[in-house]
């Protein structure tokens, strides 16, 4: 479970800085610009993406391995 809960906020993180990327020079990567119900919040739901990375990081911390 630690290492999925790693694994997903890894992802979180990823796709959360790439959102702000986008977001601030225009390129075109990242799947929060690509989501049509985000469109005009990419910030804040990147943002949100970071947040939730560093919570999944601390649950998974706390957990016992395996």
């Amino acid at each position: 479970m630690k290492a999925l809960l790693e694994f997903l906020g890894f992802v979180a993180l990823v796709q959360g800085a790439l959102g702000l990327v986008h977001e601030f020079t225009d390129w075109d990567i990242g799947l929060v610009q690509r989501l049509d119900f985000l469109d005009g919040y990419g910030v804040y739901a990147s943002v949100a993406l970071l947040v939730l990375a560093f919570a999944l990081f601390a649950v998974a911390e706390s957990r016992e391995p395996g």
